[in-house]
């Protein structure tokens, strides 16, 4: 049975998924990878420093090109088109490494940025990027002899430091808007799911019900005609019980879709009792039901509901009967049994036996007629 608060928490769900898709599409997701590349001015700065003449307009539109890759690499890494990526990253690691003449030792700052990129949705192994980022950051400007002049140490200007800490720093970024993302997702699923189930319930219990009721609806209407031609008085009674059935018909179906139907074995087994009867189907029926847990009753309720419903509409049967003991239910008629195998009752019913933990079995029964049994395991309470 799907809980009474489902749909308060369907809204909630719904809302939280829009919040957080509102978050990520929002301002944030220009301001938060993009302000950084403020950072570059620093290479901006370095490049005439170390170029003149062609070397220093190469090495700007070289750096003004890198800007531009990474505006288009940044949307790339979280998108479904990893050979685009693929590309752009290739793109961005060679300009990159193309502004080394112009920038020298500043121009590993723009690794930073690489680093950034390639490990924020990548996993694990692109943990390699900065690694091998921060060893060339370490190891290149000493070896270098025309930068030694300028550059001095390998940490002098910190990215020895920064493209490993943004690597990690990115790389928990990534893993923590993955989870956020799978959680949504997630959440999506299951708001769906339980829609699912809910119109499934639906569909179920009206079909139980107004199966039930308008076959009994049926019936008395038919013996109504019959008594009609020489006993008026009992016409107008069974005709009084077709309008009060119509009217629990109605309350039924409204209570059903709103999840506040209430089936009892002790019930059933009345109405039952009176629609076989109706049908002129002799009923052995047993008087009470207190053997039965009160956890389990309203299961054998709805199956007592469907069996007798197939007997009357199916079975062409001359009696019925119906055994009932702490764990079982068992219908078992003297008619044909139903032709058109397992319906859409049987399919229903054998859902909410599944729910309990039972079994449920329809076929033949010997000499002859048809026989409906359901058994729950020991200890198995109904949900």
């Amino acid at each position: 049975m799907i809980p009474k608060e489902l749909p308060e928490v369907e809204a909630h769900d719904g809302a939280w998924v829009a919040d957080q898709q509102r978050w990520a599409k929002g301002w944030r997701r220009v301001v938060f990878p993009y302000i950084f590349l403020a950072w570059l001015i620093q290479v901006a700065v370095a490049i005439p420093k170390d170029s003149h003449g062609v070397g220093l307009i190469a090495g700007y539109v070289d750096l003004a090109a890198f800007c531009v890759c990474y505006v288009f690499t940044v949307p790339a890494s979280w998108g479904p088109n990893d050979r685009r990526y693929r590309v752009l990253i290739t793109i961005l690691c060679a300009l990159f490494l193309a502004e080394m003449p112009f920038a020298h030792a500043d121009a590993f700052i723009m690794g930073v940025f690489v680093s950034a990129v390639a490990v924020i949705t990548r996993g694990e192994r692109a943990l390699l990027v900065p690694g091998i980022l921060t060893v060339l950051a370490i190891l290149l400007p000493p070896a270098v002899h025309s930068w030694r002049d300028t550059v001095g140490t390998g940490f002098s200007n910190g990215t020895a430091i920064a493209i490993p800490l943004t690597g990690l720093a990115m790389f928990g970024f990534g893993r923590v808007i993955y989870g956020n993302r799978a959680l949504a997702d997630a959440r999506t699923e299951l708001a769906r799911l339980a829609a699912e189930n809910e119109r499934t319930r639906i569909a179920r219990d009206l079909h139980d019900l107004l199966g039930h009721s308008l076959t009994t609806i049926t019936v008395k209407a038919e013996l109504a005609n019959r008594l009609a031609r020489h006993d008026v008085h009992s016409a107008i009674r069974e005709i009084g019980e077709v309008a009060a059935l119509s009217r629990r018909a109605l309350g039924d179906v409204r209570a059903a879709v709103s999840n506040y139907r209430e089936v009892t074995l002790a019930g059933e087994l009345a109405t039952g009792r009176e629609l076989l009867r109706a049908a002129g189907i002799a009923a052995d029926l047993p008087p009470a039901v207190d053997v039965v847990d009160e956890a389990t009753q309203e299961l054998f309720g709805w199956v007592l509901r469907e069996g007798l419903t197939n007997v009357v509409r199916h079975s062409r049967a001359h009696s019925c009967t119906v055994r009932i003991s702490p764990s079982s239910l068992e219908i078992i008629d003297d008619g044909i049994g139903a032709s058109n195998g397992c319906g859409n009752g049987l399919t229903g019913l054998a859902e909410r036996v599944a729910l309990a933990g039972g079994m449920i079995a329809a076929g033949p029964a010997s000499p002859g007629g048809w026989r409906l049994i359901v058994r729950l395991a020991a200890g198995a309470t109904p949900r």
